[in-house]
């Protein structure tokens, strides 16, 4: 068990006065099995006219609230306070052949209704013969579920390489399947791509991550930015998350922010304004261990 403190700073900085803003949240962590959140709290200056705090369709935690005052500058500030609580390895043996979890699908009982919300089409994700066709090498049929996804997890970190500068937030996953490269939000976009192509429902997880520095140099602040994964549907009420970035099962320096079927239902701030120009963002995530607890690896 680990607790950490994260913060997260997002300024708006406009070319010309903003006269109305309305904004959408998703910056309060949901509690899960394994992490619970201790204490939130989110600033937002010049302080909102309206503020309602409820859950979205996905049972999120969301802030909506408007800035009625004309301003050239938004600041949105959320710390909070998060206990991480590890978990044992999944025993292979525990799920069902892929092949055999998704007939249970097709037969559509209640234990499955939770899942396929995250088995269609979504804004940013299609399903796709060339996404099932590039995932079938690791999922013949009869394989075990679990093993067969730790294997895909291990190919698109392996096949895949890290480029920030390869693609944009509206990037579809053919095209990241096409170049193999970008960041953590298109891998997990192609990832689910892949397993919903194969049947297979699966939700992208937004939250942070907590990196650890090279031996013998400090950590930096503001290192840690904000981070995607993807859970999938293992049986019911049962979820496995995978981090195809750190080819890695997420645990101890993963915090889940929000859970959605992609990162536009889940962006950590958005919004409609009236006014503004053009604008200059900054983004910073810092997430600090609150106890000398050793970090897990990524």
């Amino acid at each position: 068990m680990i607790r950490f403190e994260a913060r997260h700073n997002t300024v708006y900085d406009y070319g010309e006065p903003v006269t109305l803003a309305h904004h959408l949240a998703h910056l309060k962590p949901r509690d899960s099995s394994r992490q619970r959140l201790l204490r939130h709290e989110l600033r937002v200056i010049p302080e909102p006219s309206t503020w309602n705090e409820r859950h979205d369709a996905f049972d999120n935690p969301i802030v909506q609230f408007a800035v009625e005052e004309p301003h050239q500058k938004l600041i949105v500030e959320s710390l909070i306070e998060i206990e991480i609580v590890g978990e044992p390895a999944p025993d292979p043996a525990s799920a069902p052949a892929w092949d055999a979890l998704r007939a249970r699908l097709d037969a559509a009982g209640p234990e499955t209704l939770d899942a396929f919300a995250f088995l269609q089409d979504s804004t940013l994700i299609g399903v796709d013969r060339e996404f099932a066709e590039y995932a079938a090498e690791d999922f013949p049929p009869g394989r075990p579920v679990i093993e067969a996804l730790l294997a895909f997890n291990t190919r698109i970190n392996t096949e895949f390489t890290f480029d920030p500068q390869a693609t944009t937030v509206t990037t579809p996953p053919s095209e990241v399947l096409s170049v193999k490269r970008g960041v953590c939000q298109d891998f997990a976009h192609l990832m689910i791509a892949c397993l919903r192509s194969l049947g297979l429902p699966a939700r992208y997880v937004s939250g942070y991550l907590r990196t650890t520095p090279p031996p013998g140099r400090p950590r930096l602040v503001g290192s840690d930015q904000s981070h995607a994964w993807v859970a999938v549907w293992i049986g019911p009420d049962r979820w496995l998350e995978l981090d195809p970035t750190n080819d890695c099962i997420p645990g101890l320096d993963h915090i889940i922010l929000a859970c959605g079927r992609d990162y536009d239902d889940v962006a950590p701030l958005r919004g409609i304004i009236i006014g503004g120009g053009s604008h200059r963002l900054q983004v910073g995530v810092d997430v600090v261990p609150l106890k000398n607890d050793a970090p897990s690896k990524v």
